[in-house]
């Protein structure tokens, strides 16, 4: 069976318009919250690029600005002010009716030259196989964290609550579990579970919502597991800083990613 693309698996239809794509807000692509994936979103906009565009992902960095939640319908429009002989420039405008939900910028193209190198290692960690089964945060089934499976290979992973704080580093493997083409689009899915390290780093349940992500694709490979070493930098002033790096089984590094989000506590108990 060949692996899914990604516009399958998040359901990205086109139209008539070549510069304008749907999302249907479904819950396979929403959060058990019940609002649509940032990953899910900033994927959906890089799908639509770059078959507008015909060019693969550089970089893309999606900020949001509001929810989108099923069973709405999400219009993504690509805009693109420059496109060279090798390079574009663009950008989706992804939007409910008249509410914008999220805009994504990003830089798309390659160049044929003779020159690759690589100076980061990936983490040596055990096989996917060797490693711990991470449990889903959510009872409810049908959304985008029944999708993805991770296993735990190094540092904190999961809900802490012991007050605490560690280092700041969570090491994990991550597959989509219907089998997926590693594509810049799946990885901006994946990616997506930064915050999650944020609660290991605090020590205290907690997590984030999305404000950016931000993915830099370096090479993609076919893997099917996805190594995701998350390092939690900071968290002031109610928001949290971090980056994930993204390497193929083989310690090929697939790409970077970062993000800034809204902290949130859930171990806080409610006032008034």
């Amino acid at each position: 069976m060949s692996p899914i693309k990604a516009e399958d698996f998040l359901g990205l239809r086109p139209t008539h318009n070549p510069h304008r794509w749907i999302l249907p807000v479904t819950e396979a692509v929403s959060t058990p919250g019940n609002f649509l994936f940032g990953g899910c979103g900033l994927a959906a906009a890089i799908s639509a690029m770059e078959q507008t565009c015909g060019r693969p992902t550089v970089w893309a960095t999606a900020q949001y600005l509001s929810y989108a939640r099923p069973p709405s319908i999400m219009d993504l429009d690509v805009i693109v002010p420059v496109s060279g002989k090798q390079n574009t420039q663009a950008r989706v405008v992804a939007h409910v009716g008249d509410t914008e939900i999220l805009t994504v910028n990003a830089a798309l193209g390659a160049r044929a030259m003779d020159i690759s190198g690589q100076w980061t290692q990936r983490p040596d960690v055990a096989r996917p196989e060797d490693c711990e089964v991470v449990p889903r945060w959510s009872k409810k089934e049908g959304y985008i964290d029944g999708r993805v499976e991770f296993r735990a290979a190094k540092g904190r992973w999961g809900q802490h609550d012991n007050g605490e704080p560690g280092d700041g580093r969570s090491i994990l493997w991550a597959r989509i579990s219907e089998g997926a083409e590693i594509s810049a689009a799946m990885l901006a899915v994946i990616a997506d579970w930064m915050p999650s390290g944020i609660s290991g780093a605090l020590g205290r349940r907690g997590g984030g919502n999305s404000l950016d992500n931000t993915i830099r694709v370096h090479k993609l490979v076919p893997t099917e597991w996805v190594l995701c070493d998350i390092q939690v930098h900071g968290v002031h002033g109610g928001h949290g800083h971090g980056r994930m790096h993204l390497w193929s089984q083989d310690g090929v590094l697939l790409a970077t990613a970062s993000q800034s989000v809204i902290l949130r506590l859930w171990d806080e108990t409610p006032k008034g």
